[in-house]
């Protein structure tokens, strides 16, 4: 009765079944993970960002395919002010990141096609993919004092049914930007095998020190396809707002801007009230924005404090979003140590393997946890290590 590509192991897994557990006996649970930022005490103008859903306007219905002009002006603000300039005409709405993806898949895919997706990196991209019959082939981001993109892997994996290269800019979890000559070259490569580039650059406000980094949307390379959105830009993951930007050669945006505008066209997913409160959600983004990276710096700092206390552990370098990477004695497999942690000192880490990482020692940990959390959480996740250590 059912397709082969929802045919998931739905079964719960070890660590899931350990915090499901926990949360029986109503012990206190230090969330290492977080990253919903609306419930970690952020503070947010929510009478300004209520009323903007009360416009007026919204009781009109414009079925505008790529979304409301006035909301894609909004967007294309958004991104002249980080110094990219883009027309409103290149953006199409979606109502997440997600459905961006699909509809990326969709406008460059056949069944049995493939996508080329960095590792380590979200495990959302599988599901995603298997629902538009796509097919995964990972190429390795390696750590070398920072992280770089293996172009060998890369070329390695592409095959003539490779349709598109993923970059997640800066990546979740590592943290790492494609650096500017990694761009170029990658730009040259999928200009040479016709091949679009995709880029997830969702947490590309979020830098860490003084690092800089330019968007994929003034790529004029290649077929590239930028998405983003107000989940992470302005901490507003349950308004649902993000979008696609199309550049690159003219021949080639233009048709891809036509074909969305079909796909786009076909969902109408966008709803009014939203649209029109676009404006004032990417206003909401200073405020959001400067909370959470001085929460961020506050807690690497903290993290680097105690790290420097012991010897057993240590980070990964990381150059921006909400993450932060722990390098710990492999003892164990990272899932037994992460429901060691639950367990026994009520803490929450994500075990490295959950991001496709290839061998066991990594812990990933939240930088937009509440200070208070993550320093009593460190505490406790190194007091569980050395105990492990001896």
């Amino acid at each position: 009765m059912f397709s082969r590509r929802t045919n998931w192991n739905l079964a719960t897994n070890r660590y899931t079944q350990a915090i499901e557990e926990h949360k029986k006996h109503g012990r206190e649970l230090l969330d290492l993970a977080a990253s919903n930022p609306t419930n970690i005490g952020l503070q947010y103008d929510s009478n300004r960002i209520l009323d903007a859903l009360r416009n007026p306007a919204s009781m009109a219905y414009e079925p505008i395919s790529k979304g409301l002009m006035s909301a894609r002006q909004a967007v294309a603000g958004y991104y002249q002010k980080i110094g990219v300039e883009i027309a409103p005409e290149q953006l199409v709405l979606t109502t997440s990141t997600s459905e961006a993806y699909s509809f990326c898949f969709r406008l460059l895919c056949e069944p049995g096609d493939e996508v080329l997706v960095p590792t380590p990196s979200y495990p959302l991209f599988d599901f995603l993919a298997e629902i538009q019959d796509v097919r995964l082939l990972p190429y390795e981001l390696v750590y070398d004092h920072g992280w770089q993109m293996d172009f060998h892997s890369l070329q390695q994996r592409l095959t003539d049914r490779s349709r598109a290269v993923i970059v997640v800019h800066p990546n979740n979890p590592t943290g790492s930007f494609v650096k500017t000559h990694e761009m170029a070259q990658l730009s040259e490569l999928c200009r040479e095998r016709k091949v679009a580039i995709v880029a997830d650059e969702v947490f590309l406000d979020y830098r860490i020190g003084d690092r800089s980094a330019s968007s994929f949307t003034a790529n004029d390379k290649c077929l590239t396809l930028t998405m983003s959105g107000l989940s992470k830009i302005s901490g507003l993951p349950q308004m649902k707002v993000a979008w696609i930007a199309v550049s690159g050669p003219d021949a080639l945006k233009n048709e891809a801007l036509a074909r969305l505008d079909v796909i786009a066209d076909t969902y109408l997913s966008m709803n009014a009230p939203i649209q029109h409160a676009i404006p004032v959600m990417l206003e909401e983004r200073h405020s959001v924005q400067r909370q959470l990276n001085q929460r961020i710096v506050v807690n690497l700092a903290e993290l680097d404090r105690q790290l420097a206390q012991q010897k057993i552990v240590t980070r990964l370098d990381v150059e921006g979003g909400w993450y932060a990477i722990l390098r710990v004695p492999a003892l164990r497999s990272d899932e037994d140590l992460a429901i060691e942690l639950i367990e026994k000192y009520d803490v929450l880490v994500q075990p490295g393997h959950f991001y496709d990482f290839r061998s066991d020692g990594y812990l990933i940990i939240s930088l937009i946890t509440p200070e208070a959390t993550f320093r009593e959480g460190l505490t406790r996740t190194f007091e569980c290590l050395a105990a492990l250590s001896c």
